[in-house]
């Protein structure tokens, strides 16, 4: 890594679009100043923002770092900061950071930062690595030796952050990772959050209005009255379990989300079980939203059409507001399992596209074309 001449550090974050990209261009806007803050010494640092698909086509965080350098040596950077929404894996292992000390690279896989204040820890790593990676300000024109790292970043950091020997001398020679069940819970949750799951109601909309459509029906329904006022609160909420379960099997298969791998090994068979994970997680929150909203529009319908001398002469229940909550909530289980048939109206498509970040469009593309040839 080179310092250049006039004494400012240029750090680029290379990020990949959409939601990399955000997070990039946010944390740009302050990281100048918070580094040149964190250095001390009079040290400067210019932080540009470059939107690039970098991880097209490939996973490997060896290709990756190649990748990276070969860009970073086309440029005026001193240091390169990547960014990808790609959970990235190495040796069985859930890669966190891979560094590069000689070059002045950093590859940051955000799903290992979890669901949560994703930003400030994302702001955070780029901070510890790029100050990992600068080491001291030195006077003269270039920067100190690079045989050993001279600041290691994410050393004081709990588990499930872990350093990680690194067989991959060519392209980095530090590495953190991910590990044990914290690890696992913690990319999952950050492959739900770069998915972004409330993006599947608006991609349902065929869905939506067919289960709207059932509610409305199913609410003026004296049979319906009946068998509402007749369950207890354990069959209802298995009747929500399972038609919420019965629309994410359905939209699942359907639509084809469900992940095989071809390669037998258990580090793809891995992979696979955390890709399926995040689907059912991603497709779980999404129906939950629809089933949540088609509650409350039912209930509301019912404040508006029910009449209570009616409602008592059918049921022999008088219409309190216990009644008008369990009318809505099964009407909700009702119409959610329509929904369920009118989401075979979508495009695949469409529901993928709702349902995913487009790294993992990208990734599944690949796969379906390696499949297809």
């Amino acid at each position: 890594m080179q310092v250049s001449s006039q004494g400012v550090t240029v750090v680029a974050l290379l990020a990949d679009p959409d939601a990399p990209t955000e997070v990039a261009q946010r944390m740009a806007r302050t990281l100048s100043v918070r580094l040149a803050d964190k250095a001390g010494r009079g040290r400067r640092f210019d932080v540009e923002v470059v939107s690039e698909p970098f991880t097209s086509g490939t996973e490997d965080p060896p290709t990756l770092m190649r990748r990276i350098m070969n860009r970073g040596s086309a440029e005026d950077w001193d240091i390169v900061v990547a960014l990808t929404d790609l959970p990235l894996h190495s040796h069985g292992r859930r890669l966190a950071v891979d560094l590069n000390h000689e070059h002045g690279l950093a590859l940051l896989s955000l799903p290992s930062l979890g669901g949560l204040r994703l930003q400030t820890r994302a702001r955070r790593a780029v901070e510890e690595a790029v100050l990992g990676l600068a080491g001291p300000h030195t006077g003269g024109a270039e920067g100190p030796r690079r045989s050993q790292p001279l600041r290691e970043p994410f050393a004081k950091r709990p588990a499930p952050v872990q350093r990680d020997r690194t067989g991959e001398k060519e392209t980095d020679d530090l590495r953190y990772v991910v590990s044990g069940p914290r690890g696992y819970l913690r990319v999952l949750a950050g492959m739900v959050r770069a998915n972004r799951p409330w993006r599947l109601v608006p991609g349902l909309s065929k869905a939506l209005a067919a289960a709207l459509a059932t509610g409305a029906v199913a609410t003026v329904n004296s049979t319906v009255w009946s068998l509402a006022a007749s369950l207890g609160t354990p069959r209802l909420v298995i009747a929500a379990v399972g038609s919420v379960a019965v629309m994410i099997g359905w939209l699942i298969i359907d639509a084809e989300l469900w992940h095989r791998s071809a390669d037998s090994s258990p580090e793809a068979r891995q992979r696979a079980r955390l890709y399926n994970a995040s689907t059912v997680a991603t497709v779980g929150i999404g129906v939950l939203v629809c089933y949540v909203g088609l509650m409350v529009i039912n209930w509301v319908w019912a404040l508006f059409i029910l009449n209570d001398q009616v409602f008592a002469s059918m049921t022999r229940t008088p219409l309190r507001a216990e009644e008008y909550l369990t009318l809505a909530w099964f009407v909700a289980s009702v119409a959610t399992v329509g929904g369920a048939l009118g989401s075979g109206l979508e495009s695949d498509e469409a529901i993928r596209a709702a349902a995913y970040s487009k790294r993992e469009q990208e990734r599944r593309r690949k796969l379906q074309n390696d499949h297809d040839d």
